[in-house]
């Protein structure tokens, strides 16, 4: 028989660098679960991931047990990593502070593809295209049409 789920915890937390520290800690000693085991189970499930920041969704069974579910890693947070910025504009329709090519936009899209509520590739760079105007970064040229 399957286990009762009673609850999910949504995090964001760095690969590879998971501790007891909050947000980690109180999340998770909220519902009873073992904090130090979850951090071993995820440091080693994203040891290759080299510290990005990653959303996981953490599934809280009746037994206090869990399992957990590492999802790829934000749009906003690639689109930065492919402009080589730090940090979007404070002003995004006015000041650009980088640009970004649709073959980026496209890769984007194809990473976080399972993660978006779409389903062409077509909608999914229309959501990364518009992240990155949203951050400030332009996104060169046209929509290529041919997809």
């Amino acid at each position: 028989m399957a286990k009762e789920i009673t609850g999910f915890i949504k995090l964001q937390i760095k690969a590879g660098a998971a501790n007891p520290a909050p947000p980690i800690g109180p999340a998770l000693g909220s519902k009873g679960l073992n904090i130090m085991d979850f951090c071993k189970q995820f440091n080693a499930a994203t040891a290759d991931k080299g510290g990005k920041v990653l959303p996981v969704v953490i599934t809280v069974y009746s037994d206090k047990s869990f399992s957990f579910q590492v999802k790829q890693p934000p749009v906003a947070i690639s689109v930065k990593e492919a402009a080589h910025v730090e940090r979007g504009s404070a002003e995004p329709n006015r000041k650009k502070v980088g640009t970004i090519t649709w073959d980026q936009v496209k890769e984007i899209a194809q990473n976080k593809m399972p993660d978006l509520n779409c389903f062409t590739l077509k909608s999914a760079m229309s959501m990364v295209a518009g992240t990155a105007r949203s951050l400030g970064i332009k996104v060169e040229g046209a929509m290529p049409e041919n997809l």
